[in-house]
């Protein structure tokens, strides 16, 4: 499904974002080639964007940064809460480094991979009833 577009400083425009790379973690699973780690760091960024889509809402300025722990911090400080279940997800944080390159960590395994793109698609979701967006019916 095509999203209509917005400006960069548009939070629909990072949701837009974050659901392209939750759709990316979600589609290529079980490809051949395909690293689980690759698409645990796409679920990660999924939280990343739909975090800071709600920063942008809130006329929160935030740093670019990967730390998903930071910036739910931020949310928290503008007065939005966040709940249990989407501070879960500041272990996404981890995929947005090391796990991207080789390295001497053991691969992600298949549960690993399952758990993260379910708090990526929490984060998500949380973020569409903040901002609204997309409209019902429009996922």
């Amino acid at each position: 499904m095509r999203r209509e577009r917005f400006p960069s400083d548009d939070p629909r425009e990072w949701l837009n974002r974050a659901h392209s790379n939750l759709t990316r973690a979600q589609a290529d699973s079980r490809r051949d080639g395909v690293y689980l780690e690759d698409l645990c760091f796409d679920a990660q960024q999924a939280a990343e964007k739909a975090t800071k889509a709600i920063l942008l809402r809130r006329g929160i300025q935030f740093p670019y940064t990967q730390d998903l722990g930071r910036l739910f911090t931020l949310v928290e400080q503008s007065g939005q809460p966040v709940p249990e279940e989407v501070n879960a997800a500041e272990t996404l944080t981890d995929y947005a480094g090391i796990t991207r390159y080789p390295a001497v960590l053991e691969p992600v395994t298949h549960e690993g991979y399952i758990r993260a793109v379910e708090l990526a698609t929490t984060v998500v979701h949380w973020a569409e009833g903040i901002i609204g967006y997309p409209p019902p019916g429009g996922h």
